[in-house]
């Protein structure tokens, strides 16, 4: 059965805590990265972490885990478009400072809104689309895109040459993810939301355990504070990727996706909180024009 609508106040205030969540997954990912720990490794533990996860709650409410084989195919082939989005948005947070990482991969819900219209689905609100180059220009602002408060190199040249690759991981990741939500909303909508993060995440560990052993590019943390960045971005990711699934279909992609752009802002607060680093008057003036056309797209009618 299909799963029923909510409430779109209730969907985005569901979404914002997501988000958060999301970002939270992302700092403990540059703590691992930091004590010795692989992208490959992280995605894989993380993949197989949410597996079990979303297993034992299936099992728990005593869900059928053999869906009709058209939806079996279906979510197996986004899995496969997971499982890149997974591997270039942890490459781009491990070269590149992680706010910075985020704002290129949040991109995606234009990139969303182009594809479903491009297929014939949706067609973005206007609210939605005056909403989103407003919120990224409030990110580029939150996560001093320009470099104003750190020190500058000598022309964009010099500043592509730092961050180019980093941007690029976080581009194809970006790309990949909007085809994800695409393909959730129309192919798998009638599909349990656990269901469907169960298959994604599957192929997801599978393919990246694979690649990883063909490349040997599996390499452990080399401390404790890298063990529990893996752990904790196993925990985060888990929760937030399955909440993920089943509360956007139900709420409607392209519309609200751009929620999910609170990612950045969240992690300036985390880090902020958690590693004590100072936040500019410019950023805070960017934080609330990212908060305040969340709010305003959000008071829209659906």
């Amino acid at each position: 059965m299909a799963d029923q609508p909510i409430s779109r106040p209730v969907g985005i205030a569901l979404l914002l805590v997501i988000a958060t969540t999301f970002g939270a997954n992302h700092v403990a990912a540059r703590v691992a990265f930091e004590h010795g720990a692989s992208v490959t490794t992280a995605v894989a533990v993380r993949s197989l972490g949410t597996v079990l996860f979303v297993l034992a709650l299936l099992r728990w409410n005593g869900i059928a885990l053999r869906p009709s084989a058209p939806s079996s195919r279906r979510a197996l082939a986004t899995g496969v478009l997971l499982a890149v989005q997974s591997y270039c948005l942890y490459s781009a947070v491990a070269r590149i400072p992680v706010a910075l990482a985020l704002l290129a991969f949040n991109t995606y819900p234009m990139l969303l809104s182009l594809v479903s219209w491009a297929a014939g689905g949706e067609r973005p609100a206007a609210r939605t689309l005056l909403a989103m180059p407003v919120a990224l220009f409030g990110l580029a602002l939150a996560l001093d895109a320009w470099g104003s408060g750190s020190a500058q190199l000598a022309g964009a040249a010099g500043r592509w040459a730092e961050i180019g690759a980093g941007v690029g991981w976080a581009t194809g990741a970006a790309v990949s993810f909007a085809l994800v939500l695409h393909l959730t909303s129309h192919w798998l909508k009638d599909m349990d939301g656990r269901l469907r993060t169960l298959y994604m995440m599957t192929t997801t560990a599978a393919l990246i355990a694979a690649g990883g052993a063909i490349a040997g590019d599996f390499a452990l943390p080399r401390d404790t504070s890298g063990w529990a960045g893996i752990a904790l971005l196993t925990l985060l990711y888990a929760s937030a990727i399955t909440s993920l699934f089943v509360v956007l279909p139900r709420l409607g992609a392209v519309n609200n996706a751009v929620v999910l752009n609170f990612e950045p802002i969240a992690v300036l607060g985390l880090a902020w909180l958690i590693l004590g680093q100072a936040v500019s008057p410019s950023q805070i003036l960017g934080a609330f024009i990212v908060v305040g056309a969340i709010t305003w797209m959000g008071a829209g009618k659906k």
